[in-house]
């Protein structure tokens, strides 16, 4: 199994908002030791001493305000626009991804994942030692990956219910799904029975 497989079930996977991060930190180092280079006058001690708003770029965008102006106005659309898809895929909700097990035209063969989601949340119930249960499909359709939650009677034996879950729940999912490899991440919590009133 590949780690970057496995990693699908553990958590969502936030790979472009690091990427973006990633980029704009590098630019903005890259401008700070830009402006620490000219300061100290590594490419010249007058461009060194010159102001941070430099005449020249002044006077050019004076001669030349209303195309700077449009420039400007087209950059912040851009830049705000930009900002909203990104947010906006940030909250959406993570794809819940079905299973295509025949393609073949007119014989399509599709499983959704709130099916694959009960199917193996029915057979982690009935498992030795586990109260209830919850699971959730995640991945994509080409590689998906489950996440199982299981909430355990106090006093059951954890590595009984782990083999159990793989010989049992996970095999069985594997198979009736013609995967080779699941990616499953699985946590384990205590069912805590009600508090009782003190009278």
């Amino acid at each position: 199994m590949s780690k970057s497989a496995a990693t699908k079930a553990l958590s969502r996977s936030y790979a472009g908002e690091r990427t973006l991060t990633f980029l704009v930190g590098l630019l903005a180092l890259a401008g700070g030791v830009l402006a620490l280079v000219v300061g100290f006058g590594v490419l010249g001690e007058f461009r060194g001493r010159r102001p941070l708003l430099d005449p020249l770029a002044l006077d050019w965008l004076g001669g030349h305000a209303t195309p700077a102006r449009i420039v400007a106005i087209v950059l912040g659309v851009l830049l705000f626009v930009l900002g909203l898809r990104g947010t906006l895929r940030s909250l959406r909700p993570e794809p819940r991804p079905d299973l295509d097990l025949d393609s073949t035209e007119g014989a399509e063969l599709v499983v959704t994942a709130a099916a694959i989601s009960g199917a193996v949340q029915a057979d982690a119930e009935q498992l030795d030692g586990v109260s209830r249960a919850r699971v959730r499909a995640v991945g994509s359709r080409t590689s998906p990956a489950l996440r199982i939650t299981l909430w355990l009677h106090e006093g059951t034996d954890l590595k009984g219910v782990w083999e159990d879950l793989d010989a049992r729940v996970l095999t069985r999912a594997r198979e009736s799904l013609g995967l080779d490899v699941l990616p499953t991440a699985v946590r384990l919590e205590l069912d805590t029975s009600a508090a009782k009133r003190v009278r």
